[in-house]
C-alpha cells in the first residue's frame, strides 16, 4: 500500500496511477471506507480534541464547482498538492474561523507581479513561436523537433546575454509538460541538489512525470556541484538544461559536457531587436497612443545600442518611456541619458577575444583598428597593465629584429602605466599602440625559436649530448675529464672569429633562423593598388 500524494488515501501500489487518473475517486482500499465510517460514528468532542490538525483538515479535492481539480495537466499532481496544502492551511483554526465543509478562497500571491516586474520580464515569450532570432526553436529547429518527439535531452545552451536562454528553457518544460525547477550556484549546494534528485525520482515513479532542472550560469557552479549531476543525468532521473555565457568547453567539466548536447544561440540582429521592441511598445500602449518620442527612429537607435542583448534593449525602452513622460523632454536628451554602457564583460570570453583582435590589428599594421580595440578595453575598465604586458609581447613577437627599439618603448609604456595609472595612462598606451602598428614587422627571431622547438619533438634530438668543449668545468674532476679543454674563447681572436662547432654532432649544418624577416606566402586577395 502507498499513500496518495493528493488525497492521502491508502491505495495499492499497482493502482496509484489509475487512482490519480480517476480524480482520487476510484481504486481506494476497500477497508478504508469502513474504517472512516466507524470513526465518524464514534466521533465525539473528546475524540475530536485529540485529533491531529491534519485529521481535522477538510477534503478539498474534487471536481465540483469551487473545488480544486485533482489533476492539472499543466502543473501536475505535485503542484496541485502544494496548492491544496495552502488552502488547508487557510482552513486551520489558528488562521481564523472557516466553514469546515468548503475550501477557503485562494489568494493569489502573484497578482501584483505584472505591475512590478521589469518590462523585460513582462515581455518574455509565452510560446516557442514568439521566440525571436533563434532558429533552434523555429518551426524546423532542432530543439523543437526533439520536443515534438518527446526526446528532450540534457543540454547546455551557450549564448550571449539577452539571447533567450532562460526563456527557451522554461518554454521547453512548458511544451513538454514536465516539472521545472530552477537553481543557481549561490543558493544550491550539493545537498540541496541531491534533495532535488530524490524528489525528481519520486515524481517519476509515482506519476511518470519527468523533471527538468535548469541551471542558470552553470559555469559558476564548482566542480563538485557539477559532478553531482553526472549520475542523475546519465540514468535519466532528471533532464539538465544549463545556460552559460562562457565557452562550455572551458567552464563545464568534461564528464558532464559529454552527457549533454551543446546548442549555441545566435546573437540577435538589429532587426530581431527592433521586432522585440516594437512588440513591447505595442503591448504597453495597446489602448492608447505611445509617446511621440518613442517612435521608430528611437527604436532603431536602441536596437543598435543594445548590441544583440534583448534584455538590455527592453530595459532601455522602459527607461525611455519613463523619460518621455517628463515635460520639455527632447529626444536628444533621452538618447544622452541612455548612452552610458559597459562595452563588454572583462571577465568573460570577450576579454580574450578583444585583446586578440587588438594584437592582430597591430600585427596587420592597422592603427585605426588597434586604437578601436584599445578604446573598447579601456572603456570597459580593463586593467591597463594587462594591455601593456601584451604590448611587450608584440614588441618581440611581431616587430622583433626589424626595430629593436620597440621593446624598450613597450617596457617604458608598462612603467608609465604602472606609475601614473588611469586615465592618463591611456595616452601612453595609445602612443605605443600606434608606433607598433606603423613599425616594420619581423618574426624572424620568433619563427627561429619555434623551429628549434619543432626539432625537439623529433626522436632523439632533445637528449643529444652537449659537445665536451662547450661544457663548463668548475671542479678539478671535470677539468681532468677535459671539460672545456678545446674551447676557443672568441674575444681572444681578431673580430672574435674562430672555427668552432656549437651544435651537437647530429645537428651540425641544421639552421633554425631563417633569412627573411617575414613569410614567403602570397595573399591572392591582397590588392596592392
Amino acid at each position: 500500500m502507498v499513500e496518495c500524494p493528493i488525497c492521502g488515501s491508502q491505495v495499492k501500489d499497482k493502482d496509484i496511477n489509475n487512482h490519480l487518473d480517476s480524480g482520487c475517486k476510484s481504486f481506494l482500499d476497500s477497508t478504508q471506507g469502513k474504517l472512516q465510517t466507524t470513526e465518524q460514528q464514534s466521533s465525539s468532542p473528546a475524540s475530536s480534541f485529540f485529533q491531529t490538525p491534519g485529521a481535522r483538515r477538510n477534503p478539498v479535492y474534487g471536481t465540483g464547482k469551487g473545488q480544486l481539480q485533482t489533476l492539472d495537466s499543466q502543473n501536475g499532481p505535485r503542484a496541485l498538492f502544494n496548492k491544496s496544502k495552502r488552502v488547508q492551511e487557510q482552513d486551520d483554526p489558528a488562521n481564523g474561523d472557516h466553514d469546515s465543509l468548503s475550501p477557503a478562497p485562494k489568494r493569489s500571491k502573484t497578482s501584483g507581479m505584472p505591475n512590478v516586474a521589469p518590462l523585460a520580464e513582462r515581455m518574455r515569450p509565452k510560446s516557442l513561436d514568439e521566440v525571436c532570432g533563434q532558429e533552434l526553436v523555429g518551426s524546423t529547429g532542432v530543439i523543437r523537433g526533439l520536443i515534438e518527439q518527446d526526446r528532450v535531452p540534457s543540454m547546455v545552451l551557450w549564448g550571449g546575454p539577452g539571447t533567450g536562454k532562460t526563456t527557451i528553457a522554461r518554454l521547453i518544460a512548458q511544451v513538454a509538460g514536465t516539472r521545472f525547477v530552477e537553481i543557481n550556484s549561490t543558493s544550491s549546494g550539493v545537498q540541496e541538489c541531491k534533495k532535488l534528485f530524490a524528489e525528481a525520482k519520486s515524481e517519476l515513479s509515482l506519476t511518470g512525470r519527468k523533471t527538468i532542472i535548469f541551471c542558470d550560469e552553470i559555469h559558476r557552479f564548482s566542480k563538485s556541484q557539477q559532478d553531482v549531476f553526472l549520475g542523475p543525468v546519465e540514468s535519466g532521473v532528471i533532464t539538465l538544461i544549463g545556460a552559460t555565457t562562457e565557452n562550455p568547453s572551458f567552464k563545464v567539466v568534461n564528464p558532464l559536457l559529454s552527457r549533454c548536447r551543446t546548442f549555441t544561440l545566435s546573437k540577435l540582429t538589429e532587426e530581431d531587436i527592433i521586432t522585440i521592441l516594437t512588440r513591447a511598445r505595442n503591448i504597453e500602449f495597446e489602448n492608447r497612443d505611445p509617446p511621440a518620442l518613442v517612435d521608430e527612429e528611437l527604436l532603431h537607435y536602441l536596437s543598435a545600442f543594445a548590441d544583440g542583448d534583448a534584455r538590455t534593449a527592453l530595459n532601455l525602452l522602459e527607461l525611455a518611456m519613463d523619460l518621455s513622460t517628463r515635460p520639455s523632454m527632447t529626444k536628444a536628451e533621452v538618447k544622452k541619458s541612455l548612452t552610458q554602457t559597459l562595452v563588454y564583460d572583462r571577465a568573460g570570453d570577450q576579454h580574450y577575444d578583444t585583446i586578440s583582435a587588438f594584437h592582430k590589428s597591430i600585427r596587420g599594421s592597422d592603427p585605426d583598428a588597434a586604437l578601436y580595440y584599445l578604446a573598447r578595453m579601456l572603456q570597459s575598465g580593463e586593467d591597463p597593465l594587462y594591455i601593456a604586458r601584451r604590448l611587450i609581447v608584440v614588441a618581440s613577437e611581431d616587430i622583433g629584429l626589424a626595430d629593436n627599439t620597440m621593446l624598450s618603448l613597450a617596457t617604458a609604456a608598462y612603467t608609465a602605466a604602472e606609475k601614473i595609472g588611469m586615465p592618463e595612462a591611456r595616452i601612453n598606451l595609445a602612443h605605443a599602440t600606434v608606433a607598433f602598428a606603423l613599425a616594420p614587422k619581423s618574426t624572424r627571431a620568433y619563427r627561429g625559436l619555434n623551429n628549434a622547438f619543432d626539432a625537439l619533438r623529433e626522436p632523439g634530438i632533445a637528449g643529444l649530448t652537449v659537445p665536451i668543449h662547450l661544457r663548463n668545468a668548475p671542479t678539478k674532476l671535470m677539468k681532468e675529464l677535459d671539460y672545456g679543454k678545446e674551447y676557443k674563447y672568441n674575444p681572444n681572436y681578431v673580430d672574435g672569429k674562430v672555427k668552432q662547432e656549437y651544435l651537437p654532432k647530429q645537428l651540425r649544418g641544421r639552421k633554425f633562423l631563417e633569412d627573411q624577416h617575414l613569410g614567403i606566402e602570397i595573399d591572392s586577395d591582397y590588392d596592392d593598388g
